[in-house]
């Protein structure tokens, strides 16, 4: 079982773990070897809170297909098993990112001292400006 947080831990059988070959150099292995993992993870196997789904949703992104199962192509190293463990570990930090609520803004008003410190500055870059071409041409 990975735990994901307090409330959700997902079964390591429902993970659908596929070696493929790997794009990009790897020297003679990489026509040879299937390294590159390919992780398929049905989120409906899972109890999700409304909000938490459509979090991961657009968080995934184009990883989650439109049946919600999320592919997660690693083939960030030479070797099965570090691939393996680089999908389950984006999967994992995935899924915990969804979890987390965002907290609401509340909206605040300037405080008075601010909108005078602003129109000053303001006052102040415009005298400024003003004086640059105090100098008129004379005919």
């Amino acid at each position: 079982m990975l735990r994901i947080s307090r409330d959700l831990s997902i079964d390591e059988n429902d993970l659908e773990i596929g070696f493929v070959r790997a794009s990009g150099p790897g020297g003679q292995n990489v026509n040879k070897l299937a390294t590159a993992a390919q992780l398929r993870f049905d989120t409906n196997r899972i109890v999700l809170p409304p909000d938490a789904r459509t979090r991961l949703a657009r968080l995934a992104g184009q990883r989650m297909t439109k049946d919600g199962v999320i592919v997660i192509h690693a083939q960030r190293f030479r070797t099965q098993e570090r691939n393996r463990a680089d999908a389950i570990e984006r999967l994992v930090s995935l899924l915990r990112e969804a979890m987390v609520r965002p907290t609401p803004r509340r909206p605040t008003k300037p405080t008075l001292a601010s909108k005078r410190r602003r129109l000053e500055g303001k006052k102040h870059r415009g005298d400024i400006k003003a004086r640059r071409g105090s100098r008129g041409f004379e005919d």
